[in-house]
Parts: C-alpha cells; structure tokens; sequence
C-alpha cells in the first residue's frame, strides 16, 4: 500500500507515486500495452468527456486533469445549458491549456452523452456524474464503445439499475477497459492503514459497525418559472427517490461502504425506520433513516441519517471489537484507534502519522495511470455492492420490513422506467398532487420488491 501523502504536486513526487502505485497485471501482452497507447491517440494525450456538470462532476474534470501525462478535456453533456457553461468556465480558469471544448463539442438534451461519449471512443475516458438513476444506461454505453470511465456515486437506485452496472463491469473486464467509481474514501491513505489495522487484529473480531451522517436539511429549490415538472425534479435530484435513490443510499453511501470495508463483508440482510418527522420541502425526501444490517456471521452494521435542524451532528464510522474501537469513515480526516470502547486521549493506541491526503486526485491518479500501463483497473462490483447496500436499506425502512439482499437484488421494481428513452418532452416518473405534494414512503404499505 503506497503510504505517501500527495498534498506535493511537484512533478518528481507525481512520478514516484505513479511508479510505486498498484500493481502489474500479469501475463499482459505487450501488444495489448501498445494497442492501450495506441488508443489514448498517437501522442499519448487522454481524451476526456464530462456527462454532469454539476459541482461534483466539475470537480472530478479537474481531478482528471492533474493526472501525468497529457490530458485534455474535449467534451461535455449536460440537460442544463446554464450548468454546462459555468463548468467549462470553471475548468477553464484552473486547465486551460488542457481543455478544448468549442460550441459543437458542447451537448445539451438527454442523448448528449452520446455524442460526448462517441467523441472520445474508442479508448478516451468519460467521466459518468449525472444523478445516479442514469448511471446504468450512460455506463452500458461508454462499455459499448470502448470508454473507460469514471463513475461517481451513486451507481444506481434499484436492484434492476445494480444488475445493469453488474453485466456492463463484466463486458468492461472482457473488453481490458479500466473503470473507477467515486467511493473516493477507499483511496484516503489515513483510512486505509486504519482498516489494515483492524484487519490484523489491532481490536480483536469486530462485532458491530455503526455508520452516521447526521446534518442540517438537504436543500431545496422551488421550482422556476417555465421549468417543466420533469426538469424541476432533476435540478433538485437530491430530493426525489427515482434520482438519487434516497438520503441513505445517496448520502451514507460512503460510510456504509466503510462499515463493509472493516467488516470485509456485505450485509445478508436488513430491517429498519424512517419517515418525514419535520421536513416541509415539497419533495419525497425522510428526514431521517435507521436501519439494522445483518452481516453473514451474526454481527451488525447500524446505520442512522437525519437532516434536520437543531439536532446532534456527525459523520462518520464507529467501529467495536472485542479488545477495542475505532472512529473513522468518511467525515473524519484523521481515522483513530483505541484500546477498550471510551475513546479519550489515553485510550488511543494507532492514528495515521502521514502527510495531508487527497483522495479525490488519487482515485483518478490509479486509473490514469492504470490506462497508461494497461493494468487491470475495475471496481464496478465493489461500488455496485455499496451501491446496493444504501438500497437495501432503503427498502427496508420504506416498506417496515425484514428484507434479504437476495430479495434486494432480485427485484424487478425499477423506479423509473423508461429512462433509456427520455426526452425533455417526457412526463416525470413521479407526480405532485392537488396541493404540490409528492408521493412519500409509507412503512407497511409501500410495495419496493
């Protein structure tokens, strides 16, 4: 595991971690590594296509940008125009040498990843950070034309969108295509010398995990004069099922995938709550979620959500053994380790004693350099089965039931079809009511298998 901070952007340290980073697949040909470069074009720049230009896919341009070797940023899709606008600007000011995006490389509409994607295939990489409900269909695609990819999270916000990113990171691996998703805390190197320690003992057996994302209330934005109802819905994505899956796949998805990470398991099953206590925003979102996972040896994983004001606030991982306890996760910088379960000062046994660490950057430093060198890179299981946990979790909570991660996965509820037709002229998968209410989950009588 490569222990050196990245916070020095000088070229030698970039090249040192680039060297040092993962490992060679083995057995590749070397006509596979030239056909690799060959790919990348003939003078070795990556092209890169941005489909989402929201904050978090903006941000990921630049991630991929700072990568070594020459980059350059040639497309860009988005439904809003005004978005996609202020991305390029953005990225302009920081890359400017590296991003050429005139108006015909410019898409806006629903089929703009596309034409996005069709400009940098074969072998360019697309970054995938629309909301999460077309996460399926946009990676099927990229997989289709021999893209790499970054996704971010979420992956998908049922279990037919799961078996969907499921069958496409398949035909990637068969098609030595790399893919990296946006569960960037698996590449925080604070955090993955805490999990290997508890991996070698360092708190005996751990016996319940505890996941927490305990905030202010996710915002809202009413809804703009000329907006149709379906634009309206995927401005404020965050706050409708059938985009974003739910506060606690959408929002807990990094800290449950940290409690599965220490556990080295996935959940069997789960049984929970939740509900609408305070929130008056006109959209489907609880304010708040708990829900109890079962793992296959007996023990748990808690996980609780709640946007609300005024409330007890945290994020992050609690993690109990059978000598000890850790705190760690998403939220908390710099990860601890403690002897029995207070955890003051004088219980403390292991922190990371590292430089800074930026795990956005590193994510996309593995997979360029995995392009560059043709190694093996695809973690579309791993983050399918976060991914999948946040959903089992919500349909546990929504429906008050006991529910297996067979029956999860098995479902063949999809909360939106027709996504893979979607116009501007479409209807919205869901609909307000007479007084501008939204069809909410009701514990004991919403149907999510």
């Amino acid at each position: 595991m490569n222990t050196r901070g990245n916070s020095d952007r000088s070229g030698s340290s970039r090249r040192e971690f680039l060297k040092d980073s993962g490992s060679v697949l083995a057995g590749v040909s070397l006509a596979g590594a030239i056909g690799s470069l060959a790919h990348a074009s003939e003078d070795n720049t990556i092209k890169i296509a941005l489909v989402g230009c929201g904050g978090r896919g903006t941000g990921a341009a630049a991630n991929a940008l700072q990568t070594e070797g020459p980059t350059k940023l040639v497309a860009m899709a988005d439904v809003f125009k005004g978005r996609l606008d202020g991305s390029l600007a953005n990225t302009k000011r920081g890359f400017e040498n590296k991003v050429d995006v005139p108006e015909d490389r410019q898409f806006v509409g629903f089929d703009g990843y596309r034409k996005a994607i069709d400009l940098v295939a074969p072998g360019g990489v697309v970054i995938l950070a629309t909301p999460p409900a077309f996460r399926p269909l946009h990676l099927e695609y990229a997989v289709s034309k021999g893209v790499h990819v970054f996704m971010e999270k979420s992956f998908a916000v049922d279990g037919p969108g799961i078996r969907r990113v499921l069958k496409a990171g398949k035909d990637a691996e068969k098609k030595n295509l790399k893919i990296a998703g946006g569960l960037m805390s698996r590449h925080y190197v604070p955090l993955e010398q805490a999990v290997e320690q508890l991996h070698k003992g360092i708190i005996g057996d751990l016996i319940t995990c505890w996941a927490y994302r305990e905030h202010t209330p996710v915002g809202f934005s009413p809804r703009q004069e000329g907006t149709s109802e379906l634009m309206h819905q995927i401005r404020n994505y965050s706050n409708y099922t059938w985009l974003n899956g739910s506060f606690i796949l959408d929002w807990l998805i990094h800290n449950l995938d940290v409690c599965c990470w220490c556990k080295d398991a996935w959940p069997v099953s789960a049984q929970g709550q939740g509900g609408r206590q305070v929130r008056t925003a006109q959209d489907q979102l609880f304010d708040h979620y708990s829900v109890e996972y079962h793992f296959p040896d007996g023990t748990r994983l808690y996980a609780q959500g709640r946007h609300m004001d005024g409330c007890w606030g945290f994020f992050g991982d609690i993690i109990h053994g059978t000598t000890g306890s850790a705190v760690l996760g998403e939220g908390v910088s710099k990860p601890r380790i403690f002897k029995g379960h207070k955890q003051g000062a004088e219980d403390e046994i292991w922190h990371y004693e590292g430089r800074g660490w930026n795990a956005y950057d590193t994510e996309h430093d593995l997979l360029f350099d995995a392009i560059r060198k043709n190694k093996a890179y695809n973690e579309t299981e791993r983050c399918a089965y976060a991914a999948m946990t946040g959903i089992l979790g919500r349909m546990a909570a929504e429906s008050g039931k006991m529910i297996t991660w067979e029956e999860a996965m098995a479902s063949n509820l999809v909360l939106a079809p027709g996504l893979d037709n979607i116009t501007a002229d479409s209807d919205a998968p869901v609909k307000a009511d007479a007084n501008g209410d939204y069809p909410i989950a009701m514990p004991g009588k919403s149907i999510v298998l």
